[in-house]
């Protein structure tokens, strides 16, 4: 019980982690084309991290993501340690990675620490690697779809607005970038929040398996993800929406300032892009990151004003920590593994 409950302790630790690593990803262009201030942003952003809850929960009617993530490794493989060691990981390199401003993804990172720590318990043949190949795939199909729409709702939104003054378009812009990122920060909320449920689902299942379920509370007893009780999400929801209004100002100053000069029209474009994507993938119930979509969907706004306006060099940095993310968190959780698990054995 006591390691059930350090795991759950670990993973609303990694998701409000999340929370304010990726703050910057909901409220980075409408603070750099101010406006709003700082704050406001991550208040803005938060209250709607937690209204996803509500749309999941009662619109949806389903965490999809979270039982794909829960397929990342056998279930045979699934253990304690094995989680244990995967969010540990996962942690620690979210944590290095907002250090140095880096925009990495949290959800490539929950997801190669669990596949980590699962290879050095039991080899290649505990993951899953057609849904681990889906994601991976995403870390170049995600920021393209970003691109592509954050061009075409540019040139579209140029268009429309050709006829109307500078000074009105703008002001009619600033005022539309409050609806675009609050549908960013819903994207953000379904998409992200759902690894962690993902993460205690396996948790508690692997748990009830040892245990057996008939000796424990009401509350702690899961044979199903798709009997996942309320608590689950409510704190996973409520956990990232906390970490959002916590900031992320590093990484902020990198999507908001190093990759673009964003305009109000721009910042409107490529944020409802960014939530366009973030919906589809819902939709298909695949994680993707957050950073990936609205990198992506920064640089199609940016660059249909001219290919010049976006730092290509910024983005091929991040572009190497992108790819980096899941083997450099694999490797963290199998040291992780291998240097915790003779405790647990013994």
């Amino acid at each position: 019980m006591t390691l059930l409950v350090i795991i759950i302790l670990l993973a609303v630790i990694f998701d409000f982690i999340n929370g304010f690593h990726d703050a910057a990803n909901s409220i980075a262009t409408i603070v750099s084309t101010k406006v709003l201030t700082p704050l406001q942003a991550v208040i803005w952003a938060a209250a709607f991290n937690f209204v996803a809850f509500f749309i999941a929960k009662y619109l949806i009617g389903d965490f999809g993501i979270a039982n794909t993530v829960s397929k990342t490794v056998f279930a045979d493989f699934i253990t304690l340690p094995v989680i244990f060691s995967g969010l540990v990981a996962a942690i620690i390199w979210n944590l290095i990675t907002w250090w140095f401003g880096i925009p990495s993804s949290s959800s490539h990172t929950l997801i190669g620490g669990f596949s980590g720590a699962a290879i050095a318990c039991g080899g290649f043949l505990s993951i899953n690697r057609g849904v681990i190949g889906l994601i991976a795939a995403f870390i170049i199909i995600a920021p393209l779809l970003g691109m592509i729409g954050g061009s075409l709702i540019t040139i579209v939104t140029l268009h429309v607005a050709r006829r109307a003054k500078p000074r009105s378009a703008e002001q009619w812009f600033r005022r539309l970038q409050l609806a675009s990122s609050a549908l960013l920060s819903i994207g953000h909320g379904l998409n992200d929040s759902q690894k962690v449920m993902g993460i205690i689902g396996v948790a508690l299942i692997a748990f009830n398996t040892t245990a057996g379920s008939a000796t424990l509370p009401h509350w702690l007893r899961l044979n199903d993800m798709h009997d996942m009780h309320d608590w689950v999400p409510l704190t996973c929801f409520t956990a990232i929406a906390l970490g959002t209004m916590s900031g992320g100002w590093k990484i902020m100053k990198t999507m908001g300032h190093k990759i673009t000069k964003l305009t109000a029209v721009e910042g409107f474009c490529a944020e409802a892009s960014g939530a366009l994507t973030l919906f589809a993938t819902e939709i298909l119930k695949v994680p993707v990151s957050t950073t990936h979509v609205i990198t992506g969907s920064i640089m199609g706004a940016g660059a249909v004003k001219r290919l010049s306006a976006v730092r290509w060099g910024v983005t091929i940095h991040l572009l190497w920590a992108w790819i980096l993310t899941i083997p450099v968190s694999a490797l963290l959780a199998a040291l992780t593994y291998l240097l915790v698990s003779p405790f647990f054995n013994a």
